[in-house]
């Protein structure tokens, strides 16, 4: 991924968590690349918790490097990377501020990106004072998660938005697009014929996409209460990894060939009935328990939580389209904090043969599937049967393994790293497009309504387990289970 494009990447919100340990190791891993960075691109980093350059870079310097691959940090590569960054001390709050960001950057060449690694809040405030100064020409917008908290909110930044910057100047990060298995799901689809035949209702018995996580709120307890898990992962990330599992062929992979795919799928999602949230829908929220053999408290009781708190930490959803290749197909989506493991994968499992002269082992649910590992470990296994070596036919579960560290000598690129050269270089397909979002808004909204109007608490479920035991009954009245239950 080579590139000339000379670039000033702005950096709002620099001192703060997303950018040291995300953004900038992620600059940082291309920078080592060589050649990936336009020698000429700069860095600008705007805060006003750091009062001049030096003050900044020693900051970056005690705050980013902890978070840099397991390769570590090579201090040549470190030490010409900072010549990249500088810094200009705003108040985000004072837009004659940004008459100084003005000033710094523009003489520097190349398309300027801005990335608001900010609250949402600070969204079209800034947009508006970048405006003012004439900062949103040449230019392209990085927005991250979450954009609004219901359709109404989302709408309106979105408005807001894009009355400064044209929509191909937008652009939606998840960085879940951006994950090697991600990519490598659509190279098997479309760039081989043994997938596609079978990636339909008739061969297809389940999906499975989980999302799961170790940690609680950590300090996150203000933002989270407000927020919750199903606005947090399912909105986005969930159902945008939906939207690639299911997806039609696109007509090649430009971005809005991709991005037309995915928001037929989100379209095509079936709408939830009022009356059927609690059969399709569990919410759950983590009590005192322990991970690893650690005792970790109750979620009611974290920092910033209130102590009646109904919200959830935990879902679980049985999600159906309604088209020709997936009608009749059930999805279960789940995601949770303070769960047993930390993971994130895609399971299909196909259909039983329909006969078997083998034995029943043969006709099992999961004996053919297919799981696609995001995190902590990305690889894509295959399962099939074979024959046990010795007498008599019996047979046993084997897998082929896509371990990408394994088969290619070169290192794999993580998410965030992509989506910025991506951003850099002009590429759209990897970020969500406005009417993807409002979609898939528009479907979570009557579970967000009838969880509000109810006011029921979530189901309990202690720390260090897979959550409700409700999450595992939903996918038992379908005659299947968690992947985790199987083993």
């Amino acid at each position: 991924m080579q590139t000339d494009s000379s670039f000033t990447f702005v950096l709002f919100g620099g001192t703060g968590d997303l950018s040291m340990r995300k953004i900038l190791p992620a600059l940082f891993e291309a920078h080592r690349a060589g050649g990936m960075l336009a020698d000429s691109g700069k860095i600008v980093a705007v805060a006003r918790h750091a009062a001049n350059r030096d003050e900044y870079l020693q900051w970056v310097n005690e705050h980013v490097k902890p978070h840099v691959s397991k390769k570590g940090v090579d201090e040549a590569a470190w030490a010409s990377f900072l010549t990249r960054i500088e810094f200009v001390k705003i108040d985000l709050g004072n837009p004659e501020d940004f008459t100084h960001l003005r000033d710094a950057i523009q003489d520097l060449p190349g398309i300027r990106v801005f990335y608001l690694a900010t609250g949402p809040s600070l969204f079209v405030p800034i947009c508006h004072a970048l405006a003012s100064v004439g900062l949103n020409e040449n230019a392209r917008i990085v927005l991250e998660k979450p954009l609004g908290y219901d359709l109404k909110s989302s709408n309106a930044i979105n408005d807001a938005v894009g009355k400064i910057f044209a929509e191909e100047q937008i652009y939606r990060i998840d960085h879940y697009l951006g994950k090697e298995p991600v990519q490598n799901l659509l190279a098997l689809r479309f760039g081989n014929a043994l997938f596609e035949p079978l990636w339909r209702r008739e061969w297809v018995e389940s999906i499975q996409i989980t999302i799961a996580e170790e940690l609680g709120v950590e300090a996150r307890g203000d933002f989270y209460d407000n927020t919750g898990a199903l606005r947090d992962m399912v909105q986005n990330h969930l159902l945008q990894l939906l939207s690639i599992v299911a997806m039609e062929p696109p007509h090649s992979m430009d971005s809005d060939s991709v991005r037309d795919e995915k928001l037929r799928v989100l379209r095509a999602l079936k709408p939830i009935d009022p009356n059927e949230i609690g059969k399709v829908a569990v919410r759950g929220q983590y009590h005192a328990g322990g991970i690893r053999g650690t005792p970790v408290p109750a979620y009611a009781t974290e920092p910033g939580v209130k102590p009646d708190s109904t919200t959830e930490t935990f879902v679980a959803l049985k999600v159906e389209i309604e088209n020709w290749r997936w009608a009749g197909v059930p999805f279960f989506l789940r995601t949770g904090k303070r769960l047993a493991d930390r993971v994130a994968e895609i399971v299909v499992n196909f259909r039983a043969v329909p006969h078997s002269a083998l034995g029943a082992s043969a006709l099992r649910a999961g004996a053919n599937r297919l799981v696609i590992r995001l995190q902590p470990n990305e690889t894509i296994r295959l399962y099939c049967l074979a024959k046990q070596p010795g007498e008599g036919m019996n047979l046993a579960s084997v897998h082929l393994d896509l371990a990408f560290d394994q088969f290619f000598r070169e290192g794999q690129m993580e998410a965030y790293q992509r989506l910025l050269l991506d951003v850099i270089n002009g590429r759209l397909a990897l970020f969500v497009r406005r009417d993807e979002q409002e979609a898939a808004w528009r479907w979570v909204e009557p579970i967000l309504n009838d969880w509000k109007a109810s006011n029921k608490p979530p189901k309990p479920y202690a720390s260090g387990t897979w959550g409700p035991a409700a999450a595992s009954a939903m996918l038992a009245q379908h005659g299947t289970c968690w992947l985790e239950e199987e083993n």
